[in-house]
């Protein structure tokens, strides 16, 4: 049993790296689909598939999350808020990049307090937010370790988390919205990252 205190101070330490909400929720209460990590390489498949090493088909997906899930009772959920014109802009990139060190930063520290089996997701390919400027992944190329082992996690996206249901969870609104006019500055979004509280 993970003392609440530690749960308190993940949660805290959350919204200190720049998250604008954070929650705790069951493990068991994330829902995994195989068909949404399909669409990574589905008929429609991503820009970014096979590009990194945190995407597929380079992450063991759905049928090894559920092993990490069962053996998990709390995760930690993050959302940041974002103008939704940013996220079709390159400021999107920081955007990301904050979202991978916020939860990179709370696995840390959950290791730190004895959880080590603790591991973090977060959403788009690593390629893209950490490694745009290079050609390739040194992982993948097998040239070299990562670049940004400290910060760089695997895309929920490829183990087919849930998103919609995870924010449900947490108790947070689950729409998106839609940018008709990307001149709209009001029209809000959010980005999401997940952490499996795990002491194995």
């Amino acid at each position: 049993m993970i003392p609440e205190k530690y749960l308190s101070e993940l949660i805290h330490m959350a919204k200190r790296l720049g998250a604008s909400d954070a929650g705790i929720i069951l493990s068991a209460d994330i829902e995994i689909n195989a068909d949404l990590a399909a669409l990574c390489n589905g008929d429609h498949p991503c820009s970014n598939y096979g590009l990194s090493s945190s995407c597929p088909p380079h992450v063991p997906g759905p049928s090894r999350f559920l092993q990490w899930k069962n053996s998990s009772k709390y995760s930690i959920v993050v959302r940041i808020d974002v103008p939704s014109v940013v996220m079709f802009s390159d400021e999107r990139h920081e955007v990301m990049q904050l979202l991978h060190e916020i939860v990179a930063g709370i696995e840390l520290k959950a290791v730190e307090m004895g959880y080590n089996g603790s591991k973090a997701f977060a959403g788009g390919s690593c390629k893209e937010i950490f490694c745009r400027e290079h050609a390739v992944c040194q992982v993948i190329s097998k040239h070299g370790k990562c670049r940004n082992p400290m910060y760089a996690r695997p895309s929920m996206s490829g183990f087919g988390i849930n998103v919609a249901k995870l924010m449900q969870s947490a108790g947070w609104p689950v729409k998106k919205q839609i940018l008709e006019d990307k001149s709209d500055t009001q029209s809000m979004t959010w980005v999401a990252g997940l952490i499996l509280l795990d002491s194995l």
